[in-house]
């Protein structure tokens, strides 16, 4: 933290001096003083850089030192006094205050200033890092950065409470969930996602300081959204309308963090679990995961994870390793043999009595591909994961395939049940019949009623496995607004998967209402349609193409010499589903989608690897 009359220095893009006000309590060491910060030209070949230095200090004319600072080293920033109000945690590990030491001074508290007075994940911590390398010239080996962000996960990270609601960062999903206060969300999104902000808990002081760092290192964001235009006013400026909304809703010391530091402990997940997901666009998987922990660790583990895409039978298996920060936060990172260099990063929240973990696993250039997982630990007696399909016709006989685990190969029919109106006829002997799963015949009565129905099996459960229905009243495609970037010369692509869902109107007879049906995805084909935008609109010769499976795959990036003024391969265009339906049905559906196909992300951090012990 930057101490009264002391420097910070960090390597910056070529910007102007400025001078910014903190704002905070009117008890705080820094209140009504300003943050001046003024730029040293590096001597950097391929690209110049400048030396940001920042100085909080009294408001009046300039002090001496601004003329010698190009000759004064870079000094720690200092804490503030503690107060009752503003504690900070203590940091007691030999790594942490060997590598971080040397900037981040103690006090006689232990507390390093800065570090002390913030919490947050495993990923907001190696952001940290890697920002302190990339501009702060700090220096530290990965098993050192890696050692680091365990213990500071662990001693000045979030509770489980606190963690769930931005669960969605760490995931790497697509969609910034919306924030109760639109304000405060305006203020912060112009640059990263709101997932960012409340992932972290920090000391007034250190929400103030934070701003302060945004405006000496992105001076554009007082043009964005920190400051009003306009003729003076004393109405505060949204970079203070941020710092007191953000102090007061996430402050450093919480009811939930202390509660939840008294009871935390290394999760003991080994074993087996039951593993049930879905994959945008491709379906259902269901299988197993093998949990063991490594010698010698408490939060360390490998895995062994082999599960089937439903629809297609495609099998899979993956090794990999994880660890567990926090006691709950699993973060890991799994191949499909040795020809997968990429992996799926996985991400999950590991609940409190260790018998559930969900989250998300993912790969791609943009994180954009990915499963929705959720595992179950495993017991001796069975239990039912998923049925595939997952909807049945009144009047027809099907063949289900029941996933789980413990089902024995020798059940009688009479043994499963799905309710009124559906005749379990027998249990099919197939060579892939096993413990993790079974196929049954059985017969949907021409009376039956439409709806969900539970299935029960032995001991086990599955509410909602499987949906009577008697036609297809709706189709729909997700998502609404996708969207892709070019690439593949200079960049990678960003690919967007569509995938396309039947329903049926359900008991209120009308469509799209909230007791419809949902009856699974179903095959469909995929077409593209010119979004007109302007007169003449040619974007759809140029985007790129949707395969027959809703993938769709965008054009390269760069000049496109055989488009009107070399304009590059972006545009808007609709995603077309069309479902012919089967034989009993005789309207076609049709469902669109908007995909807007956009320029590469130029700019932008390193995916992190938090997963790696």
């Amino acid at each position: 933290m930057l101490g009264p009359d002391e420097t910070r220095t960090g390597a910056i893009g070529r910007r102007s001096p400025s001078v910014v006000q903190v704002r905070g309590r009117t008890d705080s060491p820094y209140a009504d003083r300003h943050v001046v910060c003024y730029k040293e030209r590096t001597r950097e070949r391929l690209m110049p850089l400048s030396r940001v230095t920042c100085q909080i200090t009294p408001p009046r004319v300039l002090p001496m030192w601004l003329l010698l600072a190009a000759v004064v080293p870079a000094t720690a920033a200092a804490q503030p006094p503690a107060t009752d109000d503003d504690p900070g945690i203590p940091i007691e590990n030999a790594t942490v205050r060997q590598a971080c030491g040397a900037c981040h001074e103690p006090d006689d508290a232990g507390r390093l200033s800065r570090i002390s007075f913030r919490r947050t994940t495993p990923e907001g911590w190696q952001h940290t890092i890697r920002r302190m390398v990339t501009l702060n010239e700090a220096t530290i080996d990965p098993e050192t950065a890696r050692e680091v962000v365990r213990v500071l996960a662990n001693t000045l990270g979030l509770a489980p409470d606190e963690a769930r609601p931005a669960a969605y960062e760490a995931e790497r999903r697509a969609d910034d969930q919306p924030y109760d206060d639109a304000e405060i969300q305006q203020i912060c999104t112009q640059c990263h996602s709101m997932g960012r902000v409340i992932s972290q808990r920090r000391t007034e002081d250190e929400w103030s300081l934070l701003m302060a760092m945004h405006r000496g290192y992105y001076p554009f964001t007082d043009f964005q959204s920190f400051r009003r235009s306009g003729p003076p006013s004393d109405d505060p400026q949204p970079v203070d309308q941020a710092i007191a909304h953000l102090s007061e809703r996430f402050p450093l010391d919480t009811p939930a963090w202390a509660a939840w530091s008294a009871t935390m402990r290394p999760a003991r997940v080994a074993g087996t679990w039951l593993l049930r997901g879905q994959a945008h666009g491709i379906g259902a998987v269901y299988g197993r995961v093998t949990i063991a922990a490594v010698p010698g660790t408490v939060d360390e583990f490998t895995t062994e994870t082999r599960y089937v895409y439903a629809r297609d039978g495609r099998r899979v298996t993956r090794e990999g390793r994880a660890i567990i920060y926090t006691g709950f936060q699993w973060r890991g990172r799994s191949f499909e043999g040795p020809d997968d260099t990429a992996g799926l990063r996985e991400v999950m929240f590991v609940e409190r009595d260790w018998q559930t973990m969900s989250g998300r696993w993912f790969t791609g250039a943009y994180d954009e591909v990915g499963l929705d997982v959720t595992l179950e630990r495993v017991a001796g007696a069975p239990m039912v994961s998923g049925v595939h399909p997952p909807a049945i016709r009144i009047g027809t006989t099907e063949t289900l395939r029941v996933y789980g685990m413990n089902l024995a190969p020798q059940t009688p029919p009479g043994a499963i049940d799905l309710g009124p109106g559906i005749e379990v006829l027998r249990v099919i002997e197939t060579t892939e019949t096993t413990g993790d799963q079974m196929d049954i015949e059985v017969r949907v009565d021409d009376a039956a009623a439409v709806g969900e129905r539970d299935l029960f099996f032995d001991q086990a459960a599955l509410p909602g496995a499987v949906t009577v229905y008697d036609t297809v009243h709706r189709v729909a495609v997700t998502p609404q607004a996708g969207m892709a970037r070019v690439g593949g010369v200079s960049v990678p692509k960003q690919y967007q998967r569509f995938e396309a869902r039947a329903f049926h109107d359900g008991p209120d007879g009308e469509s799209d209402t909230d007791d419809d049906l949902d009856l699974g995805i179903i095959d469909v084909g995929w077409t593209l349609e010119e979004y007109a935008a302007t007169f003449g609109d040619d974007d759809i010769r140029y985007v790129g193409e949707i395969d027959g499976q809703g993938l769709f795959t965008p054009a390269d990036d760069g000049p496109n010499v055989e488009r009107s003024g070399n304009r590059n391969n972006v545009g808007d265009v609709w995603v077309i589903a069309t479902y012919s339906g089967d034989a009993d049905d005789e309207q076609v559906l049709r469902a669109r989608a908007h995909l807007l196909v956009t320029v590469p992300l130029y700019m932008r951090w390193e995916p992190t690897a938090v997963e790696q012990p």
